[in-house]
């Protein structure tokens, strides 16, 4: 955990250091309110000195216009200051909120599934705010205040020094009372903050799983829940204002004993002829005039120490270390086979499991169809994971044209790649942007073609929008045998020349079936294939079958010859292959 110090020189140097300029000018205008805020309680000095006590007819007009001219110029320089420091503010929040989603973005595979996406969308939403707090108000507070109650404690001074040193007491207490303060509020807010990132992990469950929760009959199970997370989210806001408020219970009393000390000193001074009325009235002015900078101050701890819990949270993850990354040693694959090749491949997702995989040794010819069958659990999805190294072999090596895919360059390696999910993957848009994900710059006749061939035009035709149609969230608003087609059509556009398919195990109609198959044919033609076969069709029509089982390659052939040598895969033959 770094220190407080070196978060904030991070936080200077790598978002507040660009606005530096706008600070220094924000702080210059925090002197101009400091100037005009002084220049106020000075000005009661000769208003009551010489309009009341002497009754100077020629300053009535003149003392009275310099208090209107302070106001105006303390409004004005106090809103230019402020509106200067939420844009720099909100500039820092917006970088900070970039770098942490480009590190999201490219973060390895596995760092996104060890932690809840309700959880970082606190991060990026939540947490920076604190940031912003932390420098459009805090900072600006620091340099506003302090320079306003250095310029009403001159005031003070000038009019009387032994009433200054009476009231300049509050100062240490203040700070000592917010000393403990900001640890306290610290700790809460990242109480808080955790808490907040545990309720839109649950929102997130809530919303997916909404259907679930109808057949399951569980509204009122899960509003007793909402309700509760609520409450936890409530109880932790309601105790940092607590924490705010506590300023209050030691600020308020302190201000009173100081006024009426005050007041009894200023009494024995004005009765020894010390200290005359216009002099304590400008004195008590500045006083009270000082009472808001130093209570801000007082309480600075606070906004800064919410700012330091969040900054400890948000730069973690803009400092990710991908395991999976271009090495200097990285270079383009020259491709010609695609033959896939994995040599004696160890693999688990993390460190508390057992291999997943075994010693692996596969070998996938180029232009062919290889399919990978074996009971739930075996491995197969695993042996897809590693090719466009979502996920890296703990030990082995697995080749492409005879190239280490592990000294290639990542995008290199991806741009060869197309996957095929059983579980389809679509984005919250148009039909034609989801399909344009594989190719940005396809023209709309390449989007109409990988349609047709797909058999996605069958449907989207008949759309009152066609391929602008929106299909809501995760394509909720087609059918499961819809989502695949545009699922193949982005595939299709991206023409690369090794797929890897897992097929889906839910029954479709007939029709739909056919399309589907029919598209995975003109998919799958002439590239290096590797298919997770779940059809009977699909394995009649591989050129060759790897049988894997418990992580380990238990047998390969043709289905002809494993039907003859291999039980276990004539077992789950007869089991779960679909006949179609």
């Amino acid at each position: 955990m770094k220190s407080n110090f070196e978060i904030i020189k991070r936080l200077y140097q790598d978002y507040t250091k660009n606005y530096m300029g706008k600070i220094i000018l924000s702080a210059l205008l925090s002197l101009i309110v400091a100037g005009s805020t002084s220049a106020i309680a000075y000005l009661l000095d000769p208003a009551i000195k010489k309009i009341f006590v002497e009754k100077d007819q020629s300053l009535i007009l003149i003392i009275p216009a310099f208090i209107i001219l302070a106001f105006f110029a303390k409004g004005i320089s106090l809103y230019a200051a402020r509106v200067l420091m939420i844009s720099v503010g909100n500039d820092i929040k917006k970088n900070m909120q970039d770098d942490m989603l480009k590190s999201l973005i490219n973060a390895d595979t596995s760092l996104i599934h060890n932690k809840h996406s309700g959880k970082y969308l606190n991060h990026v939403l939540g947490d920076t705010s604190y940031i912003v707090n932390l420098v459009s108000t805090t900072i600006l507070n620091a340099f506003k205040d302090s320079l306003t109650l250095i310029g009403l404690l001159s005031v003070m001074f000038y009019q009387n020094w032994k009433l200054s040193l009476i009231a300049i007491l509050m100062i240490p207490i203040a700070t000592l009372a917010a000393k403990s303060l900001g640890k306290r509020i610290g700790k809460v807010t990242t109480e808080a903050q955790e808490k907040a990132g545990e309720t839109s992990q649950y929102l997130m469950e809530l919303f997916k799983n909404h259907k679930l929760i109808k057949i399951f009959q569980k509204e009122n199970y899960e509003a007793i829940r909402s309700s509760n997370f609520l409450h936890d989210v409530k109880e932790k806001s309601k105790k940092i204002a607590i924490v705010f408020t506590r300023a209050t219970v030691v600020m308020e009393p302190l201000t009173g004993i100081m006024i009426a000390l005050l007041i009894f000193v200023t009494g024995k001074l004005i009765i020894s002829g010390e200290i005359s009325i216009n002099n304590f009235f400008s004195f008590l002015a500045a006083m009270m005039l000082a009472y808001q900078p130093v209570r801000s101050l007082a309480t600075l701890n606070v906004g800064i120490s919410q700012g330091l819990s969040a900054a400890k949270r948000i730069l973690p993850i803009i400092d990710i270390d991908n395991k999976i990354k271009d090495s200097k040693e990285s270079k383009n694959l020259i491709l010609k086979n695609y033959d896939i090749e994995f040599k004696g491949c160890n693999f688990k997702y993390n460190d508390e499991q057992e291999l997943i995989l075994k010693n692996v040794n596969l070998k996938f010819l180029g232009g062919k169809m290889t399919a990978l069958v074996g009971h739930s659990g075996a491995g197969k999805s695993s042996i897809l994971n590693l090719i466009p190294r979502f996920y890296d072999c703990i030990s082995g090596d697995i080749n492409i044209d005879g190239q280490s895919i592990y000294k290639a360059k990542l995008k290199d390696l991806r741009k060869n790649i197309s996957i095929v999910t059983q579980d389809t993957t679509l984005f919250d848009d148009t039909i034609k942007n989801n399909i344009l994900y594989a190719h940005s710059s396809a023209t709309d006749d390449e989007i109409q073609e990988v349609a047709e061939k797909s058999f996605a035009y069958n449907f989207i035709k008949n759309l009152p929008n066609k391929f602008d149609t929106m299909i809501g969230e995760n394509g909720v608003r087609l059918s499961g045998g819809e989502k695949q087609r545009i699922s193949i059509a982005r595939a299709m556009l991206k023409k690369a020349p090794i797929i890897l398919l897992d097929e889906a195990t839910s029954s479709l109609d007939a029709e739909t079936e056919s399309k589907i198959q029919e598209a995975m044919s003109l998919l799958t033609r002439n590239k290096t294939t590797i298919v997770i076969a779940h059809r009977l069709s699909t394995i009649l029509n591989s050129n060759k079958i790897f049988v894997i089982d418990n992580g380990n390659v238990i047998a390969e052939g043709t289905h002809k010859e494993l039907m003859s040598n291999s039980n276990t895969y004539k077992n789950f033959y007869e089991k779960q292959i679909r006949k179609d």
